[in-house]
């Protein structure tokens, strides 16, 4: 299985993290894990949009089969599609079931598409169109976003400094994000862990050392989110994650 990512173009780089494309050498199932993201993917016949997650899930990959995507960063999803967020939150649905025609005649440019090259790039141009009358992301969730996750960081006390209250921050989190600040605080510490799980694999860090700096209680409470986020143990995803291209 070969997975690559590509930077968004720069009219997009606020909203889009990236977009990828998956290819399998083989028929096969690839664990999907959260990240707090919502994405556009094509499987050749049929867009559709996927999550955001709380748990993980397995995708089918078909032999000699190329999958292409385009993720949203946390946060600007709603807005970019148009609905809130947490209508989507662990579904896959049909990308025509939320923006009608429009998304039929996506799909029928992404069939006559001759690789996942320009698959990407006609995703990429779809969003760029709609920017003129999509509304702006929700800059206080934004904003909270970039704090959590982190150690020692508290919900309660990024809403008071945002002058929100716990139920404001809820809903605003809800529409923008598919869930609430504390779901996307564990899911980001998670996320954070995963870039580091390399160096677990390899012997150059431990996993109580990652989790003590990354505001885990203990090494028992980072296993506990990685079964809960992912259904695996922090070792097994460290393996995982130094075998992955």
């Amino acid at each position: 299985m070969a997975y690559r990512e590509f930077d968004a173009c720069r009219d997009l780089a606020d909203i889009v993290a990236c977009t990828w494309q998956r290819t399998a050498a083989a028929p096969g199932r690839q664990r999907v894990v959260p990240d707090g993201c919502v994405d556009l993917v094509w499987r050749g016949d049929a867009l559709s949009v996927a999550g955001p997650d709380t748990g993980s899930w397995m995708s089918l990959l078909e032999p000699g089969g190329t999958i292409a995507g385009l993720r949203f960063r946390p946060g600007a999803a709603g807005a970019a599609l148009g609905l809130p967020a947490s209508e989507l939150r662990d579904m896959r649905v049909a990308l025509e079931e939320v923006w009608g025609g429009a998304a039929v005649e996506l799909a029928e440019r992404l069939g006559d598409a001759t690789g996942a090259d320009e698959q990407r790039g006609i995703l990429e141009r779809a969003i760029v169109a709609r920017r003129a009358t999509m509304d702006q992301p929700d800059r206080l969730v934004l904003a909270a976003k970039g704090v959590l996750g982190r150690p020692r960081s508290r919900v309660r006390a990024v809403g008071e400094r945002l002058g929100l209250s716990d139920r404001q921050l809820l809903r605003r989190f809800r529409a923008a994000v598919g869930y609430g600040p504390k779901v996307l605080d564990r899911v980001l510490r998670f996320q954070r862990f995963l870039a580091r799980a390399g160096a677990v694999a390899g012997g150059h860090d431990s996993v109580a050392r990652v989790a003590a700096e990354l505001g885990y209680a203990d090494q028992a409470h980072l296993t506990r989110e990685c079964a809960l986020l992912s259904g695996l143990t922090p070792g097994t995803l460290a393996q995982r994650a130094a075998t992955t291209p």
